[in-house]
């Protein structure tokens, strides 16, 4: 069946998990494991993980075995009405075949375990001068604005505030339901091109802004010891309020083994600071230990920041045009006036779907 040539390497897959869960089906039949409750939760989870990939492909197979039978009959059959609904037969299963191999591969796809983790967002101005920490500001609005809509919890950890109201550096953590599933595409190089409010001439500038994007890490997930911390106490500084100056509440943790120093300033007090530097360096150690686990990862974060150069660029921000365009996908939106109000919702799922596309072809 020429319908199933592209379909070979998949089926070795379906063919394994289908042993795995039979094989599950006899261990959670055995007394032992019945009466040895952590291994009987194990072998469950496990099966409800692949019961639906299962089913699907005993229905695939059921499919492909009547497949065989019709294409066999129209080859074989003499009579002409008999020929008639063999191929009728055929073109029905076919249909049916393909609308469910393609239900299959989604399967096979792996979860992201990371999907549900929430963030660590790191703006940071680039090229651009005062123009680019402006639009850093922007962005951390845009951002903002979308968490809202998705009933998201912001939680600013550091920023330095220019004198123009924009940002050179601003730090913040986004939690919530399926975060990182849907802002980790956020991350790179993003290019505004505008007239700046500093500019007379009237003259289109460009400058750049990068965004990294980390999963918030678990105390569970990295171990950190306290003799590998630095931890100062220092006076605040930067547009963040009357008492940001009066009180030494900024508090800067250095990892001593790699070198990471993570400062906090935007809570009122020493305790808070230190809390939301502690959130921010686990994340950055959990980073570098999936860098470590992960090539895949590794190639992540490293374009994730990229140089802060507006050559090294995701997105572009063009708004004497008001269109924004994706350049991984080649997408080119004019509604830009809404999406920096945090409509960008389009832009994510097309994001998505092509990720989805590209992992289907490696199935």
């Amino acid at each position: 069946m020429d319908i199933l040539e592209d379909f070979q390497n998949a089926i070795i897959k379906l063919d394994n998990i289908k042993k795995r869960y039979e094989e599950l089906n006899e261990k959670l039949a055995d007394v032992n494991v019945i009466n040895n409750h952590q291994l009987f939760k194990e072998y469950s989870i496990e099966l409800s993980s692949i019961e639906e990939l299962v089913h699907n492909y005993q229905n695939f197979q059921s499919l492909t075995s009547q497949l065989a039978e019709a294409e066999e009959m129209l080859k074989t059959e003499q009579d002409k009405e008999l020929q008639q609904m063999a191929q009728v037969e055929v073109e029905d299963l076919s249909d049916q075949i393909i609308q469910l191999k393609g239900t299959l591969k989604m399967l096979l796809i792996p979860p992201d375990p990371m999907a549900d983790k929430n963030i660590i967002v790191e703006i940071r101005a680039g090229t651009g001068g005062d123009e680019s920490a402006l639009f850093a500001g922007e962005l951390f609005r845009m951002y903002s604005r979308y968490a809202e809509k998705k009933r998201w919890k912001i939680e600013v950890m550091d920023s330095n505030e220019t004198e123009l109201g924009g940002y050179k550096e601003m730090v913040f953590s986004i939690s919530g339901k399926k975060v990182f599933e849907n802002l980790k595409y956020e991350y790179g190089g993003h290019r505004v091109q505008r007239i700046p409010v500093t500019e007379s001439g009237g003259r289109v500038h460009t400058s750049a802004v990068t965004v990294a994007i980390m999963p918030e890490a678990e105390a569970a997930d990295v171990e950190i010891k306290d003799e590998d911390l630095r931890i100062d106490v220092l006076r605040a500084s930067g547009a963040g309020g009357q008492h940001v100056n009066k009180t030494e509440s900024a508090v800067r943790i250095t990892h001593i083994p790699t070198g990471i120093a993570v400062k906090c300033q935007d809570n009122r007090s020493q305790h808070q600071n230190k809390n939301a530097a502690m959130k921010v360096l686990r994340s950055r150690l959990y980073e570098i230990e999936m860098i470590k686990l992960q090539d895949e990862r590794a190639e992540m974060r490293k374009s994730q920041v990229g140089s802060g150069d507006r050559s090294d660029k995701i997105r572009t921000y063009n708004f004497p045009q008001n269109r924004v365009t994706d350049h991984r996908i080649n997408l080119t939106l004019y509604k830009l006036d809404m999406f920096m109000l945090g409509e960008i919702e389009e832009m994510i799922e097309a994001l998505k779907v092509n990720m989805l596309e590209e992992e289907i072809k490696n199935i």
